[in-house]
């Protein structure tokens, strides 16, 4: 069985990140929030699923729509299995914040281009 659609009484829903497959942007541990739905654009931040490995969730960052999906990639080549290997995503929901380790702090999540990215609305 695969996983569960990201759906509940809230918004947002909060993911942790496992792995170095997106640093430096994101930290094995950290933990983002997931804006679940929407339409991502290149360079967004998102969580996805993978067709050949369906109890799999991932964070990676969009590169562009491919076909059946998603093509993503992890921001560190070299530490991410990401659609080079697994092929196209299913995209669960964009990744606007990350939880700062002091409660309460929220930091935007920078685009490829290096620049705070929007909310989706």
């Amino acid at each position: 069985m695969g996983p569960k659609p990201l759906q509940g009484r809230w918004p947002l829903r909060r993911a942790r990140v496992r792995g170095p497959s997106m640093s430096p942007t994101l930290r094995d541990g950290d933990v983002v929030l997931v804006l679940p739905g929407g339409r991502p654009r290149p360079g967004a931040v998102v969580l996805v699923s993978w067709p050949a490995r369906s109890s799999q969730l991932s964070v990676k960052r969009v590169v562009g729509r491919s076909g059946a999906g998603w093509w993503v990639l992890g921001d560190n080549p070299d530490g991410s299995t990401d659609s080079r290997t697994l092929g196209p995503a299913d995209v669960l929901g964009t990744v606007p914040l990350r939880l700062w380790l002091v409660p309460g702090r929220l930091r935007r999540i920078a685009t490829s281009s290096g620049r705070p990215g929007r909310r989706e609305t």
